[in-house]
């Protein structure tokens, strides 16, 4: 029934919210820890074993703060671990790629004009990258490679540019960019995981029994932590990017992504080196500023055309073509929408159609038909601010349309 389609709206909207709320706390915790890390005092009145500490001030109180590089000599009675942030961060994350990118794969997930696949195949291909993207990442972690950090993070970085690429030939730009982030943010919470927390369980384990913990298990997780901490910011963005065709949309994205993560490090350069009180490097500033102008620039390329002949629609989407109110629905949405919902927009201020969606043939608005019966006719999201004067009758029409179809493709 048609009230599916609102169950769903608020089922996606229910789990991204939760997916931004643990987000907040995962990314938060990272970045104050970072910080900490950086801002520790070594001192000569320190335990034995701690490598320093620093005092703060937050809510009208003091904190002593003492880092042990591998481990106290007793264990403490708490002992806070900060893990499930990351797990439900990625949890919540899966599923609203579940959600909205397999459960929406013809639209969201498959560009037939980038690659003739099945919505099946695409979906294979999505979960596949995930996971063997961790195994090559992890690999080459634990490989002679490994003992370097920095010709690591170079190595890894060369890895994601080709994945930006490969992705932009699969799938929609908009899933594409998506998937980077997925992608990112899998190995950042399989790093805690897998290697981050284990090792932290070896240490304790040690303490309990009275051994003398391995300094390496720190060492490998360390190393695991900065990859997170440089892959923090590229990873927000492209969560974001969704809502930006510019990003996702054009000629050279797969460059752009590629310098969204040289951002990543510069801006984060900048962080660390200010906790870590050696100075403020304003370069990063800089460099940061012109990688953001090349983009805006990247952006403005435009794409090859592609060819104006139309697949034939599927049976999900003939449905809403052969309605009885589709003629109607389409005259309301051609005045109504089609001024910025279009190839080349006609609406003062409209350089291209927002969010990359395109309302100017059947297959176009019957593609659309879940987002035009939320947006334009069960609420009044758009047009914004009704600049267009839709007016209550079409509205009407537009959520007729809509339900009516859905409910003779369930009687068929």
């Amino acid at each position: 029934m048609y009230e599916y389609a609102i169950a769903w709206e608020w089922l996606t909207f229910a789990v991204r919210w939760l997916h931004v709320i643990t987000a907040v706390a995962w990314i938060g915790s990272s970045f104050y820890f970072i910080a900490l890390d950086l801002g520790l005092v070594k001192r000569e009145h320190l335990p034995v074993g701690a490598y320093g500490e620093e005092w703060q001030v937050h809510g009208g109180g003091f904190y002593h703060i003492q880092k042990y590089l591998v481990a106290p000599a007793m264990m403490p009675e708490h002992l806070t671990w900060f893990k499930w942030e990351s797990y439900t961060t990625w949890l919540s994350g899966f599923a609203m790629l579940c959600l909205v990118y397999y459960g929406g794969a013809d639209l969201f997930l498959v560009d037939r004009h980038v690659l003739d696949i099945s919505s099946t195949t695409a979906i294979l291909i999505s979960l596949a990258s995930l996971g063997i993207g961790w195994i090559f990442y992890d690999l080459l972690c634990k490989s002679p490679l490994g003992r370097n950090t920095w010709t690591l993070m170079g190595i890894l970085y060369v890895a994601l540019v080709a994945m930006a690429w490969g992705y932009m030939q699969v799938f929609t730009g908009r899933a594409a960019f998506l998937h980077l982030g997925a992608f990112t943010a899998t190995i950042m919470s399989a790093n805690v995981f897998f290697i981050i927390m284990p090792n932290q369980r070896i240490v304790v384990a040690d303490l309990i029994a009275g051994r003398t913990p391995d300094p390496k298990y720190g060492a490998i997780a360390k190393q695991r932590s900065l990859h997170n901490n440089y892959l923090t910011l590229p990873v927000i963005f492209f969560m974001l990017s969704n809502h930006y065709p510019l990003a996702f949309a054009t000629a050279y994205s797969w460059i752009i992504a590629a310098l969204v993560f040289l951002m990543g490090v510069t801006i984060r350069h900048w962080f660390n080196t200010t906790h870590a009180r050696k100075g403020r490097p304003t370069w990063t500033w800089i460099v940061t500023l012109i990688l953001f102008i090349l983009i805006m620039w990247l952006s403005t390329v435009s794409k090859p055309p592609v060819s104006d002949e139309t697949a034939e629609l599927s049976p999900r989407l003939r449905q809403f073509t052969e309605n009885s109110h589709f003629p109607a629905a389409r005259e309301a949405i051609g005045m109504r929408c089609a001024m910025c919902h279009s190839a080349e927009p006609a609406y003062e201020g409209i350089n291209r159609p927002p969010k990359g969606v395109v309302l100017e043939n059947d297959a176009e608005i019957a593609a659309h038909a879940r987002e035009i019966y939320i947006q334009a006719g069960r609420s009044h999201a758009m047009p914004p601010g009704n600049v267009t004067d839709m007016t209550g009758s079409e509205r009407a029409l537009l959520t007729a349309w809509f339900e009516s179809a859905v409910q003779e493709s369930r009687t068929e």
